[in-house]
């Protein structure tokens, strides 16, 4: 038996989080949080507090920064917020090495959703815009660009979030 994924990607404030936290309370009375950011200075430190204060008392929260094969969830329902800033650790402690951090995301990635159990993703579609200027922003949005393609051919079903609006892009018939 295999883990059950749902992935969602869109914008900024697109309303990703909101809706795959939603989800989970549907498939759980208790589901967990699998949380990926690191605490990079005090701006950051308020939006987590943010989407910490937009959960009820049900949630169980597990900060996870690199490492989410270790964890032990089979038979849980978790919500993985957010790709984007995981591959930020990942990629920030490969000196900024594309390859060597799309090996590991992809290998670390292979293992978590061999346990059973439901998994919600939450990413960013950061490369739908302007080229990044920036050459470190370029190689960023292609890992970025490359680690959802891998997430979504193994989900079960795929959401576009849009102005707070989910649009099903991917659902596999069982």
């Amino acid at each position: 038996m295999s883990s059950t994924i749902t992935f969602i990607t869109g914008g900024q404030r697109s309303g990703k989080s909101s809706h795959a936290q939603e989800l989970a309370e549907q498939l759980s009375d208790a589901p967990i949080y699998l949380a990926t950011s690191r605490v990079w200075d005090n701006e950051f430190k308020k939006r987590i507090e943010r989407h910490q204060s937009d959960r009820g008392e049900q949630w169980t929260t597990i900060e996870e920064e690199k490492h989410l094969s270790k964890l032990e969830l089979k038979g849980k329902t978790v919500v993985l917020d957010c790709i984007t800033l995981w591959l930020t650790n990942i990629f920030y402690d490969n000196q900024n090495d594309v390859e060597k951090s799309l090996k590991e995301a992809k290998t670390e990635w292979n293992a978590l959703i061999q346990q059973a159990f439901n998994l919600i993703v939450v990413s960013n579609e950061i490369g739908m815009g302007v080229i990044p200027e920036n050459k470190l922003a370029r190689k960023f949005a292609d890992l970025q660009g490359w680690m959802n393609q891998h997430i979504a051919k193994s989900a079960n079903e795929v959401y576009l979030m849009v102005s707070g609006i989910p649009v099903k892009i991917k659902e596999e018939k069982g």
